[in-house]
């Protein structure tokens, strides 16, 4: 276990350089942010100044050396737009995208196990099948799409939801968090459902996938003969041998909930991590988006080797080397 957690450290270390470059590479492409700080009016001498301030003058290698000989001691520079520290103002966002992700996971595990499992079990039932038709259907329609649908229901027509925004907050731990304040739940509901309906999709169809393969096993029909209840049969054997390629997609997918929310949180004006990239993209808040992207690579490959884990954990059989 020890070797291969040392081996899985080094390629982590491997991993983010790699990324780093091709981020910071990537975002120097994107425009030049001088001019959204100096107006299109002001003599080339005010903006070369205001390029030395930032240390744009410099050839790129030398500014990513500066990055990373600061990245790794927590400091990735001020924002240009925002004039704060980049890691307190993404710190400052992360408490309303975490709580949208934690909502929308909860939707998508309570009700996306229970159906795959159903359909797995009576897959020629009427009802499985109308079960995997509103799977294609969520895995089919863009999120901006039930967003919009959602906010002209529930929102216009309906008058029972807000549509934007999001609402009174609390500090708990020195973060705010609407989740525990009276009325805050509401402005959550219609974002954390959009953000939910394609992972509940792709969820139903992988665990019904696993679970119809687990049914024909051997050990299935030895349960079974056994006179072990259909219900412990497929929560207590189909269900847990079925989980391993549901934990890997779920896995990602928690990864890409928290790093990629920018198209939800943008139709409903959450302010969280999405919307704060989206925004520092516009305004070419260079700091912003290689530390973003970055801190996502960050947490891509921690939730890739937490899987691993787990492997070794739900099926003993399963070696890590």
């Amino acid at each position: 276990m020890v070797k291969y957690i040392l081996k899985r450290l080094f390629q982590m270390v491997i991993t983010l350089l790699i990324s780093s470059i091709l981020v910071f590479i990537l975002a120097n492409c994107i425009g030049d942010p001088v001019n959204m700080i100096v107006s299109p009016k002001a003599p080339p001498e005010v903006r070369e100044q205001v390029r030395e301030m930032l240390g744009l003058n410099k050839p790129i290698w030398e500014q990513y050396i500066t990055f990373v000989s600061n990245a790794v001691r927590g400091d990735f520079g001020d924002s240009y737009i925002y004039k704060e520290d980049v890691l307190g103002l993404i710190l400052q966002r992360a408490p309303a995208t975490l709580e949208l992700v934690f909502v929308s996971v909860i939707l998508a595990l309570v009700i996306s196990i229970p159906l795959g499992v159903y359909a797995g079990a009576f897959p020629k039932r009427k009802s499985s099948s109308l079960i995997m038709g509103g799977s294609i259907l969520g895995i089919s329609l863009p999120t901006f799409f039930i967003g919009i649908v959602l906010i002209f229901v529930f929102s216009l027509l309906l008058g029972w939801l807000p549509s934007s925004g999001r609402g009174p907050t609390a500090t708990f731990l020195g973060m705010k968090f609407s989740l525990f304040v009276q009325g805050g739940l509401k402005y959550i509901i219609l974002p954390a459902v959009t953000l939910s309906v394609t992972n509940i999709a792709s969820l139903v169809r992988l665990t019904r996938a696993g679970v119809m393969e687990n049914m024909r096993q051997d050990y299935i029909k030895f349960a079974r003969a056994k006179g072990v209840s259909t219900r412990n049969v497929l929560f207590g054997h189909a269900l847990k041998n079925a989980l391993i390629p549901v934990i890997t997609v779920f896995g990602m997918e928690i990864g890409s909930l928290i790093a990629f929310t920018t198209v939800t949180e943008t139709i409903f004006s959450w302010p969280g991590l999405g919307k704060l990239l989206i925004d520092s993209i516009n305004s070419v808040d260079r700091p912003v988006i290689v530390a973003y992207l970055c801190l996502t690579t960050v947490l891509f490959v921690f939730i890739n080797f937490v899987v691993d884990l787990l492997y070794a954990i739900i099926d003993p059989r399963i070696e890590l080397r």
